[in-house]
């Protein structure tokens, strides 16, 4: 299915491309059998809402009676990943957890679980009165501001803190970074990680298929919540390489390696486990951003309110890989360098083996966790213990970082 059917799509092919997430579901959980399932960070579920469950973790500490687990007390720290798969590839084994690197620092963890439209919600904070699904807003208004806002009211009751960080990234980056411009008061940093927010048709390798769309509205009411196959089937269409190639590389390179064949696998495993993008969701990304690049020319509509980069004002973290074709570096830098931010850091990703998509290996490659992650920690530290009556001056100084952080071994290229 190419771009130019995307508007003719029948009933027939509305039902097998659901049926494509079943079976590939079905086969994710023969990986799981296999051994090559999450091994998440202990957690509970603060708070659920249709679309959502927010998660809080607790950091490990050895007692009398063996190893426990305690609330930390440092900065609160709210994880935003892609409204497109599950959110354990932040969270996929513990060498390689985000959220085990946050907790390692200190920081207090919770991350926005998001969840299909219908799924059973549980824990604390579930309200069964809660309006239906199909009578809220699950637009990028409903999930970078109202979801994310609830999130933040949750960790508000739970820590004590009236601000917290927040972290993307790809399209959770996207989401992250709306929140960033609507609530920079509550905000004390923004870490985007590999986040679209800039959509230049020259290149962007989504623009032809955009341009073949007529009106993403149409692909919407064809499925009402869009399969995460037939994202997973324009993606491929978009950029095989990324997409196909790489993989095929990387598994090649990761032979040699039981961990990075381990890692690898694990990844394979996740990729299986995609669910919908709400309509409201897909339509609101394909043509406020893609079509129209609203959010970087600083004429995104989020409800009554019209945002940009003029609006983000929190300390930034932008991390870009500079050999990405689906998000290229044009798609991060224009963004980061008009945000109103006065402290910045833009850091560069150069690939890790074993990760099977590059474009995660960010959250999951080792080397990241080797290097960019502690590079980011400790610009936070430094901007934490900054002396306040230093901070305008230091600003004028040095307003930006640019950082290119080079991995010990490289990822493969063809």
């Amino acid at each position: 299915m190419y771009a130019s059917n995307w508007n003719d799509l029948s009933t027939l092919g509305v039902a097998a491309l659901k049926q494509m997430d079943r079976s590939r579901q079905a086969r994710g959980q023969l990986l799981d059998r296999a051994g090559y399932g999450p091994r998440e960070t202990p957690s509970i579920v603060l708070h659920a809402e249709p679309g959502l469950k927010l998660r809080r973790y607790a950091a490990a500490e050895t007692t009398a009676d063996g190893p426990a687990r305690a609330p930390a007390d440092g900065p609160a720290v709210l994880l935003v990943p892609a409204p497109i798969k599950r959110a354990y590839i932040w969270d996929l084994a513990p060498g390689i957890s985000v959220v085990q690197r946050w907790l390692e620092r200190g920081y207090r963890v919770y991350l926005a679980e998001w969840v299909p439209l219908g799924e059973q919600h549980t824990g604390a904070g579930s309200d069964a009165d809660a309006a239906s699904d199909d009578n809220a807003d699950f637009g990028l208004a409903g999930y970078g501001d109202r979801l994310l806002r609830s999130c933040r009211e949750q960790i508000r009751q739970d820590s004590g803190e009236e601000q917290v960080i927040i972290a993307g990234h790809s399209l959770g980056g996207i989401l992250a970074a709306i929140h960033a411009c609507l609530y920079p008061e509550a905000v004390a940093a923004t870490v985007l990680l590999e986040a679209p927010l800039g959509f230049d048709p020259a290149s962007d390798c989504f623009a032809p298929l955009v341009r073949a769309t007529p009106d993403a509205r149409r692909i919407a009411d064809a499925f009402g919540q869009v399969p995460g196959s037939f994202l997973n089937m324009m993606s491929a269409a978009a950029e095989p390489h990324a997409f196909g190639w790489e993989r095929l590389l990387d598994r090649t390179a990761s032979m040699t390696s039981p961990q990075a064949l381990n890692s690898y696998m694990q990844v394979e495993r996740w990729t299986h486990d995609e669910f919908p993008l709400p309509g409201p969701l897909f339509v609101d990304l394909v043509e406020s951003l893609y079509r129209n690049d609203a959010f970087t020319q600083g004429k995104l509509a989020i409800g009554a309110r019209t945002v940009g980069p003029q609006d983000l004002r929190s300390p930034l973290v932008s991390v870009f890989d500079g050999r990405s074709k689906v998000i290229p570096p044009q798609s991060v830098h224009p963004f980061h360098e008009a945000a109103a931010s006065v402290d910045k850091l833009l850091l560069e990703y150069s690939g890790d083996i074993g990760v099977n998509l590059q474009h995660v290996g960010v959250l999951v490659g080792r080397n990241a966790h080797a290097r960019i992650w502690p590079a980011i920690f400790n610009w936070l530290e430094t901007l934490r213990t900054r002396d306040p009556a230093k901070t305008d001056t230091q600003a004028e100084a040095e307003p930006n970082a640019e950082v290119g952080v080079k991995p010990d071994a490289k990822a493969p290229s063809a």
